[in-house]
């Protein structure tokens, strides 16, 4: 049965944060919410984790994980990032966006694009986001909610609660959240490419 915290969207509860992380770290995979729409999120290094994410949502090996990072500090730890690039990125976040770039051996293979060695990387404008990452201390390893065969992501926490009790280990829930997944842009060849529209506006890539 997966755990349910409520969070205020303002300003989260440093105590109840401080729990969802501290399951992050033991191996627990959670769904939270972002300026996008919620997410599955686990540890970096967590094989079950990315094991159970695949299995919610159907995906195969070629699926791009998104590492959900705090700042472009931590960002630049795991993706290569040449200057027209970083400008680029630099004026569009925090925000609703993730972008596809070349891994850094800080990234597991298992997280890496079969093929190509990318992987997607975001730093999200959300309050409660950006305080469980400022918790943790490293990104979260992510995927949006869109379940097999659904048209939109999952919205609210208490639904989600109901229908995946037994797959997830916790929600995290602090009210409405965007109803669009990110809008995903890959930069892995030097010049952008739009691969979804979604909540970021696209136009600045065209």
């Amino acid at each position: 049965m997966a755990k349910y915290y409520d969070v205020h969207p303002d300003n989260p509860q440093p105590r109840t944060i401080a729990q969802v992380a501290a399951a992050i770290r033991a191996d627990a995979l959670i769904a939270y919410p972002t300026d996008s729409c919620y997410a599955l999120g686990c540890r970096i290094g967590s094989r079950d984790g990315v094991d159970r994410i695949r299995s919610i949502r159907e995906l195969d090996d070629k699926h791009h994980f998104t590492l959900v990072c705090q700042d472009f500090a931590q960002l630049g730890q795991f993706v290569h990032v040449d200057n027209d690039v970083f400008r680029a990125i630099k004026a569009t976040t925090p925000g609703s966006y993730t972008f596809i770039l070349p891994a850094t051996k800080e990234v597991p293979r298992m997280l890496q694009h079969p093929k190509k060695k990318t992987v997607g990387v975001r730093i999200p404008d959300h309050v409660v986001t950006q305080a469980l990452l400022a918790e943790l201390g490293e990104p979260l390893l992510s995927s949006t909610l869109l379940l097999p065969g659904e048209e939109e992501p999952m919205t609210q926490g208490w639904e989600i609660k109901d229908l995946l009790d037994n797959s997830v280990d916790g929600v995290l829930d602090s009210g409405d959240c965007g109803t669009e997944p990110t809008t995903v842009i890959d930069f892995s060849e030097g010049e952008a490419q739009i691969v979804r529209y979604g909540a970021g506006d696209a136009s600045r890539f065209e």
